[in-house]
């Protein structure tokens, strides 16, 4: 039988999560064939049992502790597919995320695509539709990025080759790797597509490092902004609109 797609790859990178079985299982059931499912451990020390009735349907690839970058980064250089998506340990993608998005990148030849969420909380129960802001013009969300990431990072595809001509994911940045990637993805002159769809349920719970860590977070977001903010809004500028 002729193959109809191209191959995309999950990266699911994993430390400690209680909800690590929720996120395979999401990208487990994805209505797309053409998938691979990769769990990065990120020198986990508990909750890898909850992987044991998965095993045989994902790639579960282990390394030292060294943050969501570094296992992101391990995890999309060990893929296989054309297309890569993130999906943190505690989100779940909806059935047709990959489906949803290979069909748009595919039809308009977009190198990245992100698309609206709903949000969760602990017990799995939506507490907000439609997350997402939605942006009028290419513009404002461009001028976005000079105050907040407006890019929830676990509802983006992207080609792989993408993340390498960019650059990777900043290792150095524990918290904000994925402003600082889109960012530099912005002023390479890409264009992000948006598809507003809530095709991802982004969990906001306790545990959740936003929660945890956010003056460490804040000053993070500051130091990105400052080392980005003359180039993004030379960038603005020139956008038409």
């Amino acid at each position: 039988m002729k193959r109809m797609g191209p191959t995309v790859s999950i990266i699911i990178p994993f430390h400690n999560d209680p909800y690590i079985a929720q996120a395979v299982e999401s990208a487990l059931s994805q209505t797309y064939p053409y998938t691979e499912v990769i769990v990065v451990d990120d020198g986990s020390t508990a909750c890898q049992h909850l992987l044991d009735p998965y095993r045989r349907h994902i790639h579960y690839l282990g390394k030292a502790n060294g943050g969501t970058a570094s296992a992101l980064n391990h995890g999309i250089r060990m893929a296989s597919g054309q297309y890569v998506a993130w999906l943190s340990s505690d989100d779940r993608f909806a059935p047709t995320k990959i489906e949803r998005q290979v069909m748009h990148m595919h039809q308009t030849g977009a190198h990245i695509c992100h698309t609206n969420f709903h949000v969760m909380n602990e017990s799995g129960a939506i507490v907000q539709h439609n997350g997402a802001v939605v942006f009028p013009t290419a513009k404002q969300f461009a001028a976005a990025f000079l105050t907040f990431c407006p890019v929830n990072g676990c509802t983006v595809m992207m080609t792989k080759s993408l993340v390498a001509e960019l650059g990777w994911f900043d290792e150095s940045l524990p918290y904000t790797h994925d402003y600082d990637l889109w960012i530099r993805a912005l002023l390479s002159g890409i264009d992000f597509h948006f598809i507003n769809e809530p095709l991802t349920i982004y969990r906001r719970h306790a545990g959740m490092g936003t929660m945890r860590h956010y003056p460490a977070i804040q000053a993070e977001v500051q130091m990105v902004q400052n080392r980005y903010r003359h180039l993004l809004q030379h960038r603005v500028n020139a956008i038409p609109g």
